[in-house]
């Protein structure tokens, strides 16, 4: 059974590695006959990469801050004075998984065009706004799982009477008692959070942004060599947010083993 075991793994390995080690060696041959690295120069150097990649770094930036001020507060509530009402905000959440990025945008065009209510699209930064709450919406189910998670792990009700025992008010709670608490929990949803945002192409080539997923998909249209090695650079990113939450969790358990 060991053995079999281990094939299995091998061969499902295989498959997750063989591709990616293909593409990385087809990204390194622009230069004919040689390895180099020309491509990754060629996108690096790219101003629209650095214009694209640095707009969807800042909207995810921004979708990080508005998914913790959204979720923490809430989920805490939920624990702490309504846990019946859990199910149906785990159920919420979960719609972003349900619905397509492309119905949710359609219905942002049609509610908020130019001849709507409010014209949100008539202007970048209304837009941009858009594109933001886009964005949260679908790091929600991945953001309210992670804080649920942490604050599993804490005595909220225990915590809160102590805190309101000494003066403390809800903002202050839950600013500097229960965010401490879960601070691993929200990293982890950050991460996955900032790999999302990154990598998104619907949204924001509906909305017309300048984000860093249509200029990949763009690119991939128009050159050969360049797409795989942007490929690989997106790959990394998400491997790298991958691995701090690894390092973030690591480090939560030492020190509460330290402790």
């Amino acid at each position: 059974m060991r053995l079999i075991s281990w094939l299995v793994f091998l061969a499902g390995a295989a498959l997750l590695i063989l591709p990616l080690i293909g593409m990385t060696e087809f990204s390194l041959r622009m230069r004919r006959g040689v390895y180099s690295l020309d491509a990754y120069a060629a996108v690096l150097g790219d101003p629209r990469f650095q214009a694209t990649f640095g707009y969807s770094v800042v909207m995810a930036v921004l979708t990080i801050i508005v998914g913790v001020l959204l979720v923490v507060p809430t989920a805490y509530w939920v624990r702490l004075k309504v846990p019946q009402a859990r199910p149906y905000v785990e159920f919420f959440t979960l719609l972003p998984l349900v619905i397509p990025a492309i119905v949710v945008v359609f219905g942002y065009i049609r509610l908020y065009n130019t001849s709507s209510w409010l014209p949100m699209t008539g202007t970048a930064t209304g837009t941009n706004i858009l594109l933001l709450f886009g964005y949260t919406m679908l790091a929600l189910p991945y953001m309210y799982r992670s804080v649920d998670t942490g604050l599993r792990t804490i005595d909220v009700a225990t915590l809160t009477e102590a805190a309101q025992s000494l003066g403390a008010g809800w903002v202050t709670i839950i600013a500097r008692l229960i965010l401490p608490n879960v601070l691993v929990a929200v990293l982890s949803g950050a991460f996955l959070t900032f790999a999302i945002v990154i990598g998104e192409f619907t949204m924001a080539a509906l909305l017309d942004r300048p984000a860093f997923g249509p200029y990949l998909q763009e690119l991939g249209r128009n050159r050969a060599y360049e797409p795989a090695a942007l490929a690989v650079i997106a790959f990394a990113i998400t491997w790298a947010c991958m691995g701090l939450i690894q390092l973030a969790t690591r480090f939560s358990k030492h020190t509460k083993v330290a402790r």
